[in-house]
């Protein structure tokens, strides 16, 4: 007897701009800082409209301070603060306009949601390192061209105010900073207004649109589910009447994100209350846990005790002549004899499919893509399950630090492999996925990895035991990166359970939970090691 289950029952990155109310409190410290600066924003600002409009407002405001050396240092400030603001709006605009131009150049990574979410906040981690360097301009330079003419206009017009507020400072202190301000500030959101919406998008779609109260409902109900079910396990044997009973059970327990984000994929990412989601909780419910109570009868023998009658013969001596005589009489008896009867066994599995595992099934093309870019930003929000291991295994977390060895990369093969690989770090682990929209399993990640890495490879979409089969085994002594590194009993199942790219010095890439460098020589990798393959040609 085999049953479902049924029981009635934002996070950001940022980067402050420097204090202009510091910049501009001594002189002497503008006019040595400023002349070196403007010279290194100078030398990329034709190829990026964010910068040219932040390094010309700069300039002509500081023009304004010198010119109007007489004003009051509280005016002063209030210029620069406004300055300042204008200046994280710059900066804002740059990350976009690289952004957009790093999808220009790479439309692949434009191909879903999760790869230019991730190509998003790898530009705004790089943007900010380089800020910090003070190389942001020759960064930028580097990256985002074709903004030069907006910029070139938006520089005139700044010139041109800068010069008239110089002529007419005292009338026109606080009249002319802000139109100028806002003429440069219009003239960046022209630019970058699709630059804006990209951007919005990205983020709005990666972000919980539900209310906390409904998700951590629907969270509660879960467990609560989860709780009827245990329950009813733990109280089995006094609900039920078998001779034996045999338990096999996987562990009830799911991950509050998986949840959440599951539930909102299949809503295609429209906000949610919890009495509109009941029969999808349901769903899930049914689709993770399948409860079998199988009864098996033997027949089988027991000693039973009876009472039977019988005729015996005896002795005894006549009083009278002192002959002795024979005579019969009934007696009862006990015997023993061995009865069959029907033994009932009652076998008990619960199995766990794990609701990670669930997704792939259930879900179309579109909704696993949420599903993926939901795991990868945790919905922008862990806070709200912070006790979930994905908080630390996701979310805010470099999976780019090691670096391979430049002789290991001077194989062209194994280099087209790693550029290949290293696109998808920090992408979730999704059962059965095999490309960068649904996100991958640990053998998807690979057999995509081997395909589309432009060595000439075809492989399909093979499991790791599949992948093996296509190796040539090779000693450990004899690996080399690029060589597939396999392992088994990670999983239930037989032959190679798990399979990553090895990258030499001990280090493989694999798509774990999530896509990430790690050692094979911890315990639990050494442990559950099975091989090294090669594949043709490498």
């Amino acid at each position: 007897m085999k049953d479902r289950l049924r029981f009635d029952a934002d996070a950001k990155e940022v980067v402050s701009p420097a204090s202009r109310g510091s910049h501009i409190a001594t002189r002497a410290v503008t006019d040595s800082v400023s002349g070196t600066i403007h010279r290194q924003v100078a030398e990329g600002e034709d190829d990026n409209v964010g910068v040219q409009a932040a390094h010309q407002s700069e300039e002509a405001v500081e023009t304004t301070g010198h010119v109007l050396s007489d004003a009051s240092y509280s005016r002063k400030l209030k210029a620069y603060d406004k300055a300042a603001k204008l200046e994280g709006k710059a900066d804002k605009a740059n990350v976009n306009a690289l952004y957009q131009q790093s999808l220009a150049d790479n439309p692949e990574a434009a191909s879903n949601l999760i790869s230019r979410w991730k190509q998003k906040q790898a530009i705004k981690k790089e943007y900010a390192a380089a800020k910090a360097a003070g190389g942001t301009a020759t960064h930028t330079a580097a990256t985002a061209k074709g903004a030069q003419e907006a910029a070139k206009e938006t520089g005139t017009v700044v010139e041109k105010i800068s010069t008239f507020v110089s002529e007419h400072s005292h009338m026109l202190l606080v009249a002319g900073i802000f139109l100028l301000l806002i003429l440069v500030i219009m003239g960046m959101f022209s630019s970058c207004s699709a630059m804006f919406q990209g951007a919005a998008t990205t983020v709005a779609a990666s972000t919980y649109p539900s209310e906390d109260a409904d998700m951590l409902a629907a969270e509660a109900q879960y467990c609560a589910l989860e709780q009827e079910l245990q329950d009813y396990l733990d109280n089995y044997e006094s609900t039920h009447d078998y001779d034996e009973y045999i338990y096999e059970l996987d562990d009830i327990e799911h991950d509050a994100y998986v949840l959440i984000s599951a539930i909102t994929a299949l809503m295609d990412g429209n906000a949610w209350t919890i009495d509109e989601v009941q029969d999808i909780i349901q769903m899930l419910f049914d689709q993770q846990y399948t409860l079998t109570e199988t009864v098996t009868t033997e027949t089988r023998y027991r000693t039973e005790t009876r009472m039977g009658t019988r005729t015996v013969t005896e002795t005894a001596t006549d009083p009278e002549t002192g002959e002795e005589y024979e005579y019969e009489v009934e007696e009862e008896y006990e015997y023993e004899v061995q009865v069959p009867y029907t033994y009932y066994i009652c076998t008990v599995t619960l199995e766990n499919f794990n609701l990670s595992h669930v997704p792939v099934y259930v879900m179309s093309e579109e909704q696993l893509e949420r599903y993926s870019l939901y795991m990868s930003t945790l919905g922008n929000r862990p806070d709200l399950f912070a006790g979930s291991s994905y908080v630390s295994l996701y979310y805010n977390t470099d999976y780019t630090t090691y670096e391979i060895p430049s002789e290991a990369l001077s194989d062209e093969a194994f280099a087209n492999m790693i550029a290949e690989a290293e696109k998808y770090l920090g992408y979730p682990y999704v059962w059965d996925g095999s490309s960068p929209s649904t996100s991958f399993d640990c053998s998807g990640f690979v057999s995509w990895v081997i395909n589309n890495c432009g060595n000439g490879w075809s492989v399909g979409r093979q499991t790791a035991n599949g992948l093996l089969n296509l190796c040539t085994v090779v000693s450990a002594s004899d690996a080399q990166p690029g060589d597939l590194i396999f392992f088994q009993g990670t999983y239930n199942t037989s032959g190679a359970s798990h399979v990553g790219i090895y990258v030499g010095n001990g280090m493989m890439i694999h798509c774990g939970d999530p896509i990430q460098y790690t050692s094979i020589n911890t315990s639990y990798w050494q442990s559950h090691f099975l091989a090294y393959g090669r594949l043709p040609g490498m």
